[in-house]
């Protein structure tokens, strides 16, 4: 079910988020963003200065499910590039290779796309916030993950993530 601009508008305001017009007006550390349908929601928290290898911290929340990803960003690579992992369920402490493995549902480079259709890298949470937030193939590796399934994720999501307001 696709989500009118009245019902996108009263969804931000009913969970209490400011709503600049644009996204230069928010800092990515309180973007907030939904797929095409409106299905999917990611929005980034601050990381803070306790967080010496994180450049960015996201949920996404999968409307109607109650079902809560999280996602951490860092750069690594080379070149480097801001990397995101979106997880599911992990379990804390010494946890093994698989273990990471099971729980991971995505992973990969984070491209942002401006308002001219110039795809860039997601920058740190102090930067403007960008118009849209790709996630190569997060659709696909949804579906193939441990968040996929009854009482979990069943309808489809979108890689491209478009700008709809900020936390305040």
């Amino acid at each position: 079910m696709k989500m009118g601009g009245r019902e996108a508008l009263f969804t931000l305001f009913a969970l209490g988020l400011a709503c600049p017009a644009h996204a230069d007006e928010c800092s990515q550390a309180k973007a907030i963003y939904a797929d095409e349908a409106g299905g999917y929601q990611l929005s980034f928290e601050p990381v803070g200065s306790e967080a010496a290898v994180t450049s960015n911290h996201f949920k996404i929340s999968i409307n109607g499910t109650g079902l809560l990803l999280d996602g951490v960003v860092m750069a690594s690579g080379e070149p480097e590039r801001p990397n995101g992992i979106v997880m599911h369920n992990c379990p804390t402490g010494d946890v093994t290779g698989a273990e990471l493995a099971a729980c991971t549902v995505w992973q990969g480079p984070i491209y942002t796309v401006d308002s001219a259709g110039k795809v860039g890298l997601l920058q740190g949470e102090d930067a403007p916030a960008a118009e849209k937030v790709l996630l190569p193939s997060f659709a696909p590796s949804l579906r193939a993950s441990s968040a996929w399934g009854e009482d979990k994720a069943q309808s489809d999501s979108s890689d491209v993530f478009e700008f709809m307001g900020c936390a305040e």
